[in-house]
């Protein structure tokens, strides 16, 4: 795009090479301004358009000091460790299609590579490209508001994306909104609810109507206390309704949809805590409506409409113009990864973490780091709840390793971070596609993985 704050290009990501170098990026000032700007008109350069076929990989392996290059002076831990991989990644559970990255972040080098090119079905981590966008756009200190405004007899309640708003926030609202009704001398009003910021849900490419609403509700701009139902904005109001009558103010009528107007009087707001808060929350649980929402507000954010393909055209955007991260082989369809036509390589999703060890993002990024699910975390993804890290092959790198769980029927995803003992970030990806396996059975041979990165050689 013809900008002059845009970036330019240096030389492109190889997968496997000896370096990865990265494109030179642009000072923080006016980041978002610069996204918004760029993506207020159609794209069609190359890097967002992306390829149409996936690469096919090409069944090697690529390890630190050995013949097909890597790092010529490697340490041997990190020779041991990437010897370990090798003997590793062709555990029985894994099955054949299966593709790993390892890279150190410290000297620009990629250890191990195992098929990383090869675009395969991520998952969740795909929650890692949301959360990416989601900061830079809209940044880590950004609130969603939620109001309440009267006009005509009818009490509103305006969605603005929160979907951390609970009944508590409701209840808040509710006695603001009582007080303001009492004062002008109104004991009786009608309710509505106007969710318009977003269009009506829609499924995703990949999605089927199963997932509705226990998977992933149809996504609305308006919800409280996270409920799985099929139309969350009525539901809201219905509790919002029932907390005004125990507050003593008559509900005339049911609940309706509608649509503010701008005469309306503004009555009460609620904002949600930061951006870098609900961030941290969508990728400990790994929770797919907060995710789906911060799609679309980061799509609104740049300037996008509310859609799928709003907000994948700018997470594209934001990776491959602000990040300089290889888009080769990148395809998603939506912000939580349960698009079974989602598409990401390992390599690609090495990259986005390695982003999060460069103190020049820690700002913009840094809850995504401190989101990660770490091993053995009791209440994260990789918590002893969900069988994570307790075999003898794993339990070694508990409370070592951070990192992003997935998990689809045929696709098991782990990519994250640990340290060496000297401190140095090792940055992985490891994903698998259509295992036969026991889906828990492949995850521990995933944490198996993790902890070989991380140094466990047992």
């Amino acid at each position: 795009m013809n900008n002059s704050t845009a970036e330019t290009q240096t030389t492109s990501f190889v997968p496997g090479g000896r370096r990865r170098h990265r494109r030179t990026k642009q000072s923080s000032a006016g980041l978002r301004r610069t996204v918004v700007l760029a993506l207020a008109v159609p794209v069609a350069s190359a890097a967002l358009a992306g390829p149409s076929a996936f690469a096919a990989g090409n069944g090697t392996t690529t390890t630190a000091g050995g013949a097909s290059g890597g790092a010529e002076s490697a340490d041997p831990g990190d020779q041991q460790m990437a010897a370990n991989l090798d003997a590793r990644v062709l555990d029985q559970r894994l099955g054949a299609d299966v593709s790993g990255v390892v890279l150190d972040a410290d000297s620009d080098e990629t250890l191990w590579d195992h098929d990383g090119s090869t675009a395969l079905m991520p998952a969740s981590n795909v929650k890692l490209a949301t959360a990416t966008a989601a900061l830079t756009v809209l940044g880590p200190e950004h609130r969603f508001t939620t109001k309440v405004v009267y006009g005509h007899g009818t009490l509103t309640l305006v969605g603005g994306g929160d979907r951390t708003l609970s009944s508590a926030d409701l209840a808040e609202l509710a006695k603001t909104a009582v007080a303001g009704l009492k004062k002008a001398g109104l004991g009786t009003v009608k309710v509505a609810v106007d969710d318009s910021l977003f269009p009506a849900p829609a499924l995703a490419d990949g999605w089927n109507d199963g997932y509705y609403p226990d998977t992933v509700a149809p996504v609305r701009a308006l919800v409280v206390d996270g409920r799985g139902v099929q139309d969350t904005s009525i539901d809201a109001g219905q509790t919002f309704a029932k907390l005004l009558a125990q507050d003593g103010v008559t509900v005339s009528g049911d609940v309706t949809r509608g649509t503010a107007r701008h005469t309306d009087v503004p009555v009460a707001r609620h904002r949600s805590a930061p951006l870098a808060d609900v961030v941290k929350k969508m990728l400990k649980t790994s929770d797919n409506n907060i995710a789906e929402t911060l799609l679309r507000m980061t799509a609104l954010g740049a300037g996008r409409p509310a859609t799928f393909e709003g907000g994948t055209e700018v997470v594209r955007h934001v990776l491959s113009h602000r990040y300089g991260v290889s888009l080769d082989n990148f395809e998603i369809h939506d912000g939580s990864g349960l698009s079974r036509t989602d598409r990401i390589p390992a390599a690609t999703l090495a990259q986005i973490l390695e982003l999060l060890t460069q103190p020049r993002y820690a700002h913009t990024l840094g809850a995504i780091l401190d989101g990660l699910p770490v091993a053995g975390e009791a209440g994260s993804t990789l918590g002893p709840e969900w069988g994570r890290f307790d075999d003898p092959h794993s339990q070694c790198a508990v409370g070592k390793v951070q990192a992003k769980t997935g998990t689809l029927t045929g696709a098991i995803a782990l990519s994250g971070l640990t340290r060496t003992d000297d401190g140095e970030w090792r940055v992985f990806s490891f994903i698998e596609n259509g295992s036969t396996a026991a889906p828990n059975d492949i995850k521990d041979a995933m944490d198996g993985l993790a902890a070989t990165v991380n140094g466990c050689w047992s």
